[in-house]
C-alpha cells in the first residue's frame, strides 16, 4: 500500500511474481481497485453486471471478444467494459494490463471456472 500517495512501479509490480489471469491490487482510490494481472490465452466468457471494467494495456497485445465482434488493443491503450455486456480477453503471447474496477470484484463475472482468482491479493 501507498499511504502517502507515493510512486508505484508498475513493472517492478509484475516482476513480483508469475501466474497469469491472477489479478494483483497495487492501489485503491475510495473503493476503486487498481490490479495488475498477466494474461495468455483464452480467458472464460463472462460479464459483470453491477459494474463497468477497464484494461489499460501495459505491455503486449490483448484482444476483446464481444459475440459480435473483436476490439485489439495494443500497449498504451485502454477499453472499458460496460456493466453486462458478455466478453472474453485473449492474448496469443504475455500481455501486462493494468485492471481498473470496485473492490470485491469476482475476475470471472457470473462464470464460475478454475481461473476465478482470489479477490484482495496485493502485490
Amino acid at each position: 500500500m501507498t499511504p502517502k500517495g507515493d510512486a508505484i512501479d508498475l513493472s517492478a509490480k509484475l516482476a513480483a511474481f508469475g501466474e497469469q489471469w491472477s489479478p494483483r491490487v497495487v492501489a485503491e482510490m475510495n473503493d476503486v481497485q487498481f490490479k495488475v494481472v498477466k494474461l495468455e490465452g483464452d480467458f472464460v466468457w463472462h460479464s459483470h453486471d453491477e459494474t463497468d471494467e477497464t484494461f489499460i494495456v501495459l505491455k503486449g497485445e490483448l484482444r476483446v471478444g464481444y459475440r459480435d465482434s473483436e476490439v485489439t488493443l495494443r500497449e498504451g491503450e485502454m477499453i472499458v467494459i460496460p456493466r453486462g455486456v458478455e466478453h472474453i480477453t485473449r492474448a496469443a503471447s504475455e500481455c501486462h494490463a493494468l485492471i481498473i474496477e470496485p473492490r470485491g470484484v469476482v475476475n470471472t463475472g457470473d462464470a464460475h471456472s478454475h481461473l476465478t482468482a482470489t479477490n484482495d491479493v496485493w502485490v
